[in-house]
């Protein structure tokens, strides 16, 4: 007896072994149809199903016989999905005889609904005439859970986005109603006299360490202070704010310049002195009307010197040599000066924002002589005029400008001239 595959004389039967080989290929290719990873179905033109694996029937919950030539594929989906069959799917497929990846749902096994993607193909006659279509249906049930945890990870991103931003304006307006209570909301109106003032910060926050006020003491006279406190953001506001109510508190009590000063040193250097010290510098000052002219009395600790523009155009600085900075050591002194404004003079005080600004190509320091050069190129209009002209100065300087700047100027306004008389 001779075994399957070779002929009588032991040779291999060629003839056999391809056709043994023929039926196990058949019987793979019909496997493979049936036990596919995905649906396959078949249907005549008018959507009638005429043969389809069982993979697709497992998934729909249905048998062969319930399903070829009883249903058609668009009965398979729900009524979302067969909507979208007749007015986009359908017609697309009409048009160009395939569609690719459409995304349905169809009707699974106990009524749920079973996300899918969908390529069809028009088979055509070798006459062009369409014979009949073929589908194939892709489980989409992970894809869908995928694409719903990617959305709701971009709605929970973007939910978190729009609270940052809302606690973001709400820390804004919270530090802008700081700021505010830092500075006065507006200057007095004080007879016989004109002030001025400008402020900038540098921190992104909006808060700055730059104080000043002007304030009466009594009937007769009224106090002024100027000040800047080493940093910035909500430490160097923190600063600020004891800074600028101490010497309030202490102008009030007391209102010699020195005094008010070694009080604020104490309180700073009691509050600061362990562990993480703070400083700052100030300059604070008594202003008293008299007939013709308002004297002034002030001292400064650490900070720059005023500059006075005179109604002659003349600029110079009111020298305070000496002056220690505030809140560094336990004990110091402060240098006082006096002066008097007469009409058309300016006094100026300015923090060294100003003068430490970064200019031209080689970012060279702005300096205090520029400062006066500058100041005695203004003609003598009073403190409004000079901080407007500052304030453009400073607004050129654009991003050389680096630190909190602050601008209080005060004066005497000049006798508007005597009209001529007619003859």
């Amino acid at each position: 007896m001779c075994r399957t595959g070779q002929d009588p004389d032991g040779e291999p039967d060629v003839d056999a072994t391809d056709a043994v080989f023929t039926s196990l290929l058949e019987d793979s290719a019909e496997e493979l149809y049936e036990q596919a990873p995905c649906g396959y179905l078949s249907t005549l033109m008018d959507g009638t199903i005429a043969k389809i694996n069982a993979t697709l029937l497992d998934w729909l919950g249905l048998s062969r016989a319930q399903v070829v030539g009883r249903m058609r594929f668009a009965d398979l989906l729900t009524v979302g999905g067969k909507l979208y069959h007749e007015t986009h799917f359908a017609p697309l497929l009409q048009m160009k005889g395939e569609a690719s990846g459409i995304a349905l749902d169809i009707k699974a096994a106990g009524k749920q609904r079973m996300p899918v993607l969908v390529t069809s193909k028009v088979k055509v006659s070798e006459d062009g005439e369409p014979l009949l279509i073929r589908t194939t249906v892709f489980d989409a049930r992970d894809r869908r859970a995928y694409e719903a945890e990617l959305l709701r990870g971009r709605q929970a991103a973007e939910e978190a986005q729009r609270q940052a931003e809302a606690d973001r304006e709400r820390l804004q307006a919270a530090l802008a109603v700081l700021q505010q209570s830092l500075l006065p909301a507006a200057l007095p109106t004080i007879p016989g006299l004109e002030a001025g003032s400008y402020y900038h910060t540098a921190s992104p926050d909006l808060l700055g360490g730059d104080f000043y006020d002007l304030f009466p003491l009594d009937a007769d006279r009224w106090a002024f202070f100027l000040g800047d406190v080493c940093g910035k953001g909500p430490q160097a506001a923190a600063i600020t704010s004891l800074a600028r109510h101490t010497l309030r508190a202490a102008a009030l009590h007391d209102p010699d310049p020195v005094t008010v000063l070694t009080t604020l040193n104490t309180v700073l250097h009691e509050r600061y002195s362990s562990g993480d010290p703070r400083y700052c510098t100030a300059i604070y000052g008594i202003l008293t009307p008299g007939s013709d002219h308002v004297g002034v009395h002030l001292a400064s600790g650490g900070h720059p010197s005023a500059l006075l523009q005179r109604a002659d155009g003349s600029a110079e600085y009111l020298p305070t040599p000496g002056g220690m900075l505030i809140g560094v050591l336990p004990h110091v002194q402060f240098t006082p000066a006096h002066t008097q404004l007469f009409p058309g003079d300016t006094l100026l005080l300015y923090t060294d924002g100003l003068t430490e600004a970064r200019t031209g190509p080689t970012r060279d320091l702005y300096g205090e002589d520029a400062l006066r050069t500058f100041t005695a190129a203004q003609p003598p209009a009073g403190p409004q005029a000079l901080v407007t002209a500052l304030t453009g100065l400073i607004a050129g300087f654009g991003d050389g400008l680096d630190d909190d700047t602050a601008l209080l100027a005060l004066g005497v306004p000049a006798p508007l001239p005597t009209p001529a008389s007619e003859t």
